[in-house]
């Protein structure tokens, strides 16, 4: 069993980027060597997805603490940093973990930052990395070297959960859409539209919003000129504040709304002053083989429920350090051709998951075949590094109910 760690205590393993002169190896008593893995964790700590970057990091810094605790084969070298949910900071960021010498790194969180990153700074300089929550289309299809990874389903899997949600369950014939002006928000709103019209119906218009403006009662109102059955949102909690609090100052809960992963948070209500009642959404539900023992670990260590891309993090994380093990180098262009053997079924693997994790790495630092069945699904990797199973929730907000977050359904999806 997991003992509870500290808040601080965990968040003091960030120290050992002091130590970004030793790649590879440190001694042990006897002579020996053991591995040291070099994980760079990046997330957005401050900006638009504060609210949610500080779970999502604590999630994806968790591994280490449980390898630690459990005696395993490896040290690991594990340094923290914030993407500000900015582009240009975040690129800033990257490069400084990259050029203090780490191979892979966990994160970011939003596409618009991701694909800025992996182009300008992990792919140039072969690093590895693996997002537990870009979702955008284009990251499939980016020329990567395969070295981008990702444990959150692609948008345009989601587009098409919405479109299945808004037409059957809200029952909308007709829809308008606010969206981000990122990558994130373009991409999923093509997908929505598609698949909506592809079912029969109609969007009558998609708006785009900058993040964090002090009012949106003109964006709002482009949107709701023509008088939607439904209102789509796609955004992130620090703007979905000020759009929430614009619309209910100006119009009736007797429109649904729909909004997306980027606002599934528990905090939304109580920061709107709503219960958001008429307010549903889609998210990609953690649902692995894993999950029951990574949600016990999570709890021991942080007193509360994991929320959402928790499980992901955690994930993206594991697998890497996995596959860093198994490789016994810190180049990223070595770790990458152990992603896939370390994750996806294969002859005589031991199954890993969250509950067995240090076992995996002892195994993988022996060389032995070792499957890795995550908390947000089972992890397989397809070619371009996308998942190939996957599960949506389909949600509330419910401010009865522990977390104010209330799930409805599931949607299964898989290739």
């Amino acid at each position: 069993m997991v003992r509870k760690l500290d808040r601080r205590e965990v968040l003091g393993g960030i120290g050992g980027a002091a130590l970004a002169g030793f790649a590879g190896c440190i001694s042990q008593s006897g002579g020996d060597s053991e591995f040291e893995a070099r994980l760079g964790v990046l997330f957005p700590l401050s900006g638009d997805l504060a609210s949610l970057g500080g779970t999502i990091r604590d999630g994806a810094i968790l591994p280490k603490a449980i390898i630690d605790e459990g005696d395993a084969p490896i040290t690991i070298d594990q340094r923290v940093e914030d993407t500000q949910t900015d582009p240009q900071a975040a690129v800033s960021t990257a490069n400084d973990l990259v050029n203090a010498g780490y191979p892979m790194i966990s994160g970011p969180a939003s596409s618009g930052v991701n694909l800025q990153i992996t182009q300008e700074a992990l792919i140039p300089n072969g690093v590895i990395g693996c997002s537990p929550s870009s979702t955008s289309p284009n990251v499939t299809t980016l020329n990567d070297n395969d070295l981008i990874f990702r444990t959150a389903p692609s948008d345009a899997l989601q587009g098409q959960v919405m479109a299945q949600v808004g037409a059957d369950n809200l029952e909308a014939n007709s829809t308008s859409v606010l969206y981000v002006n990122n990558d994130y928000g373009q991409a999923l709103f093509e997908s929505f539209k598609n698949s909506f019209e592809d079912g029969g119906g109609t969007v009558q218009t998609g708006v785009a919003f900058r993040k964090e403006k002090d009012s949106y009662t003109t964006e709002l109102g482009n949107a709701m000129e023509s008088d939607p059955d439904m209102l789509v949102v796609i955004g992130y909690p620090a703007s979905g504040i000020q759009i929430f609090r614009d619309f209910y100052a100006e119009y009736s809960t007797d429109t649904d709304i729909l909004v997306t992963d980027g606002l599934q948070s528990a905090d939304l209500p109580g920061n709107v002053g709503e219960d958001m009642s008429n307010v549903f959404g889609t998210a990609p539900l953690p649902s692995g083989p894993g999950n029951k023992a990574f949600t016990k670990q999570y709890k021991n260590a942080y007193d509360r429920a994991p929320q959402v891309f928790n499980a992901h993090a955690y994930d993206a994380s594991a697998v890497m350090l996995l596959a860093a093990t198994r490789a016994g180098e810190n180049e990223g262009d070595v770790i990458k051709e152990e992603m896939r053997p370390v994750a996806n079924p294969g002859d005589g693997a031991t199954e890993v998951s969250p509950a067995n994790l240090v076992e995996g790495i002892q195994l993988a630092s022996e060389g032995e075949p070792v499957n890795y069945v995550g908390a947000s699904s089972s992890v397989d990797f397809d070619d371009n590094g996308d998942m190939k199973a996957v599960t949506y929730s389909y949600w509330r907000f419910n401010t009865d109910v522990e977390g104010s977050i209330e799930q409805i359904s599931t949607v299964e999806f898989g290739q």
